[in-house]
């Protein structure tokens, strides 16, 4: 490594060289960041190192001669006087006028770099200025403004006249003229100034290039085969295209840098094992502009693949395409064009034609080396070594601006041309006042548009041409127009062949005055646009080019707020500042980024419109679906498409892959292994960002073999293996771990040949497997598998990767909490200059405190509660503080979870709560755009502020998830996690479901609903086919064997005594048979309580609780319910008042007589679908409708908190698993109980609203689906008799055939396939729910059962 604290080069001095050489041809590796910091300073700027201060005064030993301004006020207060802390004179420079048209100017005498420029006041006065701004140039002519953050700076400057004020440049220049133009000034006084400059010499080598000559470095050998690159130089030129340089391999390699439509293009090829080297090419476009006649720096440094591209400061990181590392070329590297002797890679570009300074090409300096005549420049006609200066005179407008030039009078023919750019698509360019007539040409929508209008007194003639597009594109267009009697032609570009040409009758006589950029006097035909933003070069009128030397002397026209000498245009998308592929659009003063189909949204594409997991989005109350996540937010890695699997206590993340199942594998060896790569719908990164958060990872892996083996033996070599993330392979299969060579068999001593650790090691000709689970998730997910037996005779393998399944969140879960007012985490700096996002949730009783803060110089960024209602975002870039407020309707200080998103850029601040409250505020047109912060950054109380007491969790800026949880377990006051997610969340567990708190989140207990499902609103049902019973014992002492804690379950809900004065019945149905028993809770008395189908299908509930001679009975519904649909009933009783609700129809009171009891003694059991009861019972029940007992569905039985049905089908899937034995419970059943929903019927409460969601696809186009079905409104339909006519033609025809119905109907039973439930068995320690939902399809029926409706 090298150190440059110890090296000290002069910019071009053999040493430095000798040092570049010998680095670039050692076997070191480049310095880390990509060896940016040594190679960017050594190659190209010719700045003193870091050892040379760069800050002598330039300004104060120069003579008078050397400033010059617009004008003086009087002799003492000449330009010359302006020199800091001097008195001389009238103690410094002021104008005649003090307006916007004055300057100061200061020639240096050679080109000096520029570091730094202070400003004082008039001495002992009350002029000084206030604002102002700074303009440099080579020559004297064709000014640039100082540009700092994206804009045309402008200074501060004084507040008095002694006081002296210093900016240093962030912006270094090079220049020898230096021109400071006021923008504001005392108000006491006028305009007053006495400056000084600071920085150091500068020297470099310059060749102008003609467009001709190309200047040639001969390698020393023929062929060069290049690992790294350092290419360094400064290029200024008025041209908008041109090759810079250009190098070239046989084999197909080169690299190529170029202007193109003033842009700076980067060609480079390293060649590709495929198709050649086609695959090998990278193409990456910086800078815009770049034909200013201005000087532009440029580094290219490489590294292998590896490449940094900077141009101006600015550095692009990119990677090549292809395989290979080097870079093979031949013969030589040329510059300033392609060489004669090489094959273009590209036909008609153009040669470079301007200056370049400073080229060094791995350590060799070539303009040196040219001066010296080491290099062939022979193509040269006249190599000079000075930059020969072109003469264009650019004009600016802004939207108050016009130029007014002379031109010929009352003659017959218009001739007008102009080159122009700007990034508006509107503007007036060109109007003059006709003897007769109004000429015009405008921008309108990217086109030029030329307007001619002569008026006479019989009508009025008109000619209008249109051409272009798309011509507000920061780009030089030349506008040419030509107008006579009868005749306009308008040509753009020069392009002779596409001028537009109108024939109109026209008699042109014109009026002598023309103005450019602007037009604000009144007239009988106004211009359809008024102003202009951009710049104009190169005017022409009358055929005569204009004299914008006496324009600017005030000899000739007039003007009015335009700058001459200048072109001030900003390229406002470069760089862009729309992340995350954001396309920019950009108008004079201010750009905007168009986000659609980014899945970012925000005025710079910054935030992500999706959940960071699948964990988030069911915590947001989403069901199972297919999402977007985004796993580090406004990072740099995109959304991803996974499944997201919502169970009981588990949220599971799937990312499939491309391989697809049993992929049979032949003809593979040791020797030759076959190579199977597997891609999964998301990039590596993406896939490794998941596994990272996620609390575990698991990934399926299957070897199917016969005669192929897999392992071997643990020491040796294996035949197969696989390679995880890292490129790392891995010799352990499914259902081992790390460092183990042996698969699941081998680690449970199961193989089928017990010498060998894997089932296909034993080689038998069998068809043989060894499967299991990868779950060591830092290997995750498998990339490749290379598989090295299957070559020999009947040997064969099939193999399968499943997809990647993770659940957990450790990032949305990490939390810490608070405990004292001055605790506080810290980390390090937040490193967001011109983006920064911040969000995280709160929980907190206390009425104020700090979240967090970190802060700079001037510079800082906090986001606090300031009051229970109020949270505030605020922060300083430089232009003063802002601070934004929420004001929430209810108090946020209420213990629950509360949401805060914050964003900060160069457009706007955003402040959210809860995604229900949102304020932002814009950023100033022009100032300052770079939080710069270097203090720690403190989460909770910090520097004296109110510190905040409570918990906050998923602490997340700019997509890095910070580590509250490590942090926490270090700091005294701040404790790991949180508790009290119920709080927040308890609301989404419906039906009854209970809010279980955990330490990474909550769950939805459902053991004692009638419904399963992350928040308990499953549908658990069942099918009854005739005589199928279920029967719940209430009183404990009937449940033998049970064990202690379902005892202590049915103690809970049902107390000793069991009598109750109160029920509360739910349940569904469907059938399509009539009579039968839905429900019957019996007693060990008389008293009971029944729901009955009756024989005509009418629903009943019989009440007997005593005192009453006979039942009492409510016919509920006089309509046949036995329809084959769902229908729902809620019922409740307190003591004689009853509530039933049907379906979705009001509840209906009714009350018990006042002779009745209203205590329900001593109940016994609940029997569902039929009665089976050797205690007392009503006979009328049994006869009427016990017989042949229900058939149909039922689900969501529930009855005073005891779900029968569903722990029935708990207890049939125990019953159906292989290893566990059915465990004792209350419950039992008899016949056949299959799980099904089909007596599901819709809630009538409904379950949480489904609010909008981006990251669903269930709707990916984003149409909102139609509904195609047409709705036929109540009234007579036209169809109606031509339907009744069909109807009684066939009704004969019915009649015939109803006696063979009739009997295929009784000897056609309903039969039932179903899917019973398996694998449950595990279940048996688990909740309730797990048994059931375990199932691979709980809800999957094939139902055969055919109905028959006349």
């Amino acid at each position: 490594m090298f150190s440059l604290s110890l090296v000290s080069f002069s910019p071009t001095s053999p040493a430095l060289l000798f040092f570049l050489h010998n680095y670039l041809s050692s076997g070191f590796s480049p310095l880390p960041v990509l060896f940016c910091p040594l190679f960017i300073f050594l190659g190209l700027h010719n700045h003193p190192l870091p050892t040379e201060k760069c800050d002598e005064a330039l300004a104060s030993p120069l003579p008078h001669t050397a400033f010059t301004s617009s004008s003086v006020f009087s002799s003492g207060y000449a330009p010359g006087y302006a020199k800091l802390n001097r008195r001389g004179g009238a103690g410094g420079w002021s104008p005649l006028d003090s307006d916007h048209y004055q300057w100061l100017q200061v020639d240096l005498g050679y080109r000096k770099q520029v570091s730094a420029i202070a400003t004082q006041g008039r001495y002992s006065s009350s002029d000084w200025t206030t604002r102002y701004r700074l303009l440099y140039s080579d020559t004297g002519r064709n000014w640039k403004a100082y540009h700092q953050d994206g804009n045309i700076w402008a200074f501060s400057g004084n507040s008095n006249s002694e006081s002296a004020v210093r900016h240093e440049l962030q912006q270094g220049i090079v220049a020898r003229f230096l021109r400071l133009i006021p923008v504001s000034w005392s108000e006491e006084g006028r305009i007053g100034l006495r400056i000084e400059v600071y920085g150091c010499s500068y020297w470099a080598d310059v060749i102008n290039f003609d467009g001709q000559g190309v200047i040639s470095y001969r390698f020393k050998v023929k062929k060069m085969k290049i690992i790294k690159d350092v290419i360094a130089l400064r290029f200024k030129t008025s041209e908008s295209e041109g090759v810079i340089l250009h190098g070239e391999g046989q084999q197909g390699d080169y690299i190529t840098l170029e202007l193109h439509k003033a842009k700076l293009l980067l060609q480079i090829n390293l060649g590709s094992n495929q198709y050649g080297s086609i695959l090998g090419h990278t193409s990456v476009t910086t800078g815009s502009l770049l034909d200013d006649n201005h000087w532009h720096s440029v580094v290219i440094e490489r590294y292998r693949r590896n490449v940094n591209f900077t141009l101006d400061g600015h550095t692009q990181h990119f990677r090549t395409n292809g395989e290979f590392d080097h870079l093979d070329l031949d013969y030589e590297m040329s510059f300033g064009g392609m060489p004669y002797s090489g094959k273009p890679v590209g036909g008609g570009r153009k040669n470079f034609k301007g200056c370049m300074e400073s080229i060094n090409y791995n350590g060799d300096n070539i303009t040196d080396l040219a001066r010296r005549k080491k290099l062939d420049t022979s193509s040269f006609r006249n190599l000079s070594f000075a930059c020969v200066e072109t003469h264009t005179f650019p004009v600016f407008f802004n939207a108050t601006s016009f130029l007014q030039l002379p031109g010929r009078a009352n003659h017959n023919t218009v001739s007008v041309g102009f080159q122009f750019r700007t990034w508006n698509p509107d503007g007036l360019l060109l109007f003059s006042n006709l003897d007769d007539g109004t000429l015009e040409i405008s921008l309108e929508d990217g086109k030029i548009i030329v307007h001619i209008i002569v008026a006479t007194a019989a009508k009025n003639y008109r000619a209008d041409l249109l051409s272009g597009s798309g011509l507000n594109d920061g780009q030089w267009h030349a506008v040419r127009l030509v107008a006579k009697e009868n005749f306009a032609m308008l040509t753009l570009d020069g392009e002779e062949m596409s001028a537009v040409r109108s024939t109109s009758p026209l008699s042109i006589t014109t009026g002598g005055t023309y103005h450019l950029g602007g037009y604000f006097l009144q007239t009988l035909l106004p211009p359809s646009q008024r102003s202009y933003q951009g710049c104009m070069q190169a005017i022409l009128v009358d055929d005569q080019p204009a004299d914008l030397h006496a324009v600017e002397k005030g000899t000739v026209g007039a003007f009015e707020n335009i700058s001459l000498d200048m072109c001030a245009i900003i390229d406002r998308c470069m760089p862009n500042h729309c992340e995350h592929g954001g396309r920019c659009k950009q108008t004079w003063d201010s750009f905007s980024c168009n986000c659609d189909g980014t899945g970012y949204s925000g005025a710079t594409c910054h935030t992500s419109i999706h959940e960071p997991s699948c964990e988030a989005y069911k915590h947001l109350g989403r069901s199972s679906d297919t999402y977007w996540i985004d796993p580090d937010g406004s990072g740099p890695l995109g959304p991803l498409k996974v499944n997201c699997n919502m169970t009981e206590d588990k949220v599971w993340t799937t990312v499939v892959n491309n391989l697809p199942p049993r992929m049979p594998i032949t003809g593979s060896s040791r020797e030759r292994r076959a190579v199977l790569q597997v891609n999964y719908s998301a990039s590596m990164d993406q896939v490794i960002a998941i596994t990272t958060s996620a609390e575990h990872c698991e990934q399926q892996i299957t070897y199917s073999c016969r005669m192929s083996r897999l392992l071997n033996t643990p020491d040796g070599t294996p035949y197969t293996w696989w390679v995880g993330r890292g490129s790392e392979k891995h010799f352990y299969w499914g259902g081992s771990g790390p460092g183990i060579q042996k698969c699941a068999c081998g680690i449970n001593k199961n193989c089928t040949d017990p010498k060998y650790d894997c089932n296909c090691d034993a080689d038998a000709n069998q068809w043989r497997e060894d499967s299991g689970l990868l779950t060591y998730k830092e290997h995750l997910p498998v990339s490749q598998v290379a598989v090295g037996d299957t070559n020999r005779a009947r040997s064969e393998a099939k193999l399968t990767v499943g997809p990647l399944r993770c659940h957990g969140d450790n990032n949305y879960w990490n939390a810490a909490s608070f405990t004292t007012p001055s605790s506080y985490l810290h980390f390090a700096t937040f490193q967001g200059e011109t983006s920064a996002d911040i969000s995280f949730y709160f929980k907190t009783s206390a009425p104020y405190g700090v979240f967090l803060e970190n802060l700079g110089n001037t510079d800082f960024i906090r986001l606090e509660l300031k009051s229970p209602t109020v949270v505030s975002f605020s922060f300083d870039v430089g232009n003063g503080p802002v601070e934004l407020t929420v004001h929430a309707a209810a108090p946020l200080n209420d213990d629950q979870w509360h949401r805060v998103m914050a964003e900060r850029n160069i457009k706007e601040a955003v402040l959210r709560v809860d995604q229900t409250y949102r304020t932002s505020r814009l950023a100033p047109a022009q100032g300052h755009t770079r939080l710069e912060l270097f203090s720690q950054l403190y989460v909770g109380a910090a520097g004296g502020q109110r510190g905040f007491l409570g918990c906050i969790r998923a602490l997340r800026m700019n997509g890095v998830t910070l580590n509250l949880e490590e942090r926490a377990k270090v700091t005294p006051g701040v404790m790991s996690g949180c508790q009290g997610h119920c709080t927040s969340f308890g609301m989404y567990c419906r039906n009854g479901g209970k809010c279980v708190e955990r330490y990474n989140g909550y769950l939805c207990d459902c053991t004692t609903t009638a419904f399963n499902g992350p928040f308990c609103t499953k549908d658990v049902g069942g099918y009854f086919e005739a005589g199928t019973l279920v029967k719940y014992n209430f009183m404990p002492e009937a449940v033998h064997g049970a064990s202690k804690d379902t005892k202590a379950l049915t103690q809970q809900l049902m107390p000793n005594d069991v009598n109750l004065t109160k029920e509360e019945v739910t349940f569904s149905f469907s059938t399509s048979s009539a009579p039968a028993i839905l429900m019957y809770i019996s007693s060990k008395t008389q008293d009971y309580l029944a729901v009955v189908l009756r024989s005509n299908g009418s629903l009943q509930v019989r009440y007997n609780l005593g005192g009453l001679r006979e039942p009492f009975a409510i016919d509920v519904d006089q309509r046949n319910l036995a329809n084959g649909q769902p229908h729902s009933m809620n019922m409740s009783r307190h003591n004689r008042s009853i509530s039933i609700q049907l379906d979705h129809y009001p509840p209906v009171y009714y009350k018990l007589p006042d002779a009745s009891d209203i205590q329900f003694d001593l109940v016994k059991t609940l029997f569902l679908g039929k009665v089976y009861e050797t205690g007392p019972i009503d006979p009328v029940l049994i006869e009427r409708y016990n017989s042949p007992g229900f058939t149909g569905c039922l689900s969501r039985v529930q009855f005073n908190g005891v779900a029968p049905l569903k722990s029935a089908l708990r207890k049939a899937a125990e019953a159906q698993a292989d290893n566990y034995p059915a465990s004792a419970s209350p419950v039992s059943y008899q016949g056949k109980l299959v799980q099904s929903n089909c007596g599901a019927s819709p809630l009538t409460v409904p379950p949480m609203s489904a609010t909008p969601n981006p990251g669903s696809l269930d709707n990916t186009n984003g149409k909102i689906p139609l509904n195609e079905e047409r709705v036929i409104p109540d009234g007579v339909n036209r169809d109606s008799a031509i339907i009744g006519g069909i109807i009684a033609v066939v009704i004969f025809t019915i009649l015939c055939t109803l006696v063979f119905l009739i009997r295929y109907m009784f000897r056609h039973k309903g039969t039932y396939h179903t899917n019973e439930a398996k694998g449950s068995g595990e279940s048996a320690t688990e909740s309730a729910d797990t048994a059931i939902i375990g199932t691979d399809n709980p809800e999957t029926i094939d139902e055969s059962k055919k109905e028959w409706f006349i």
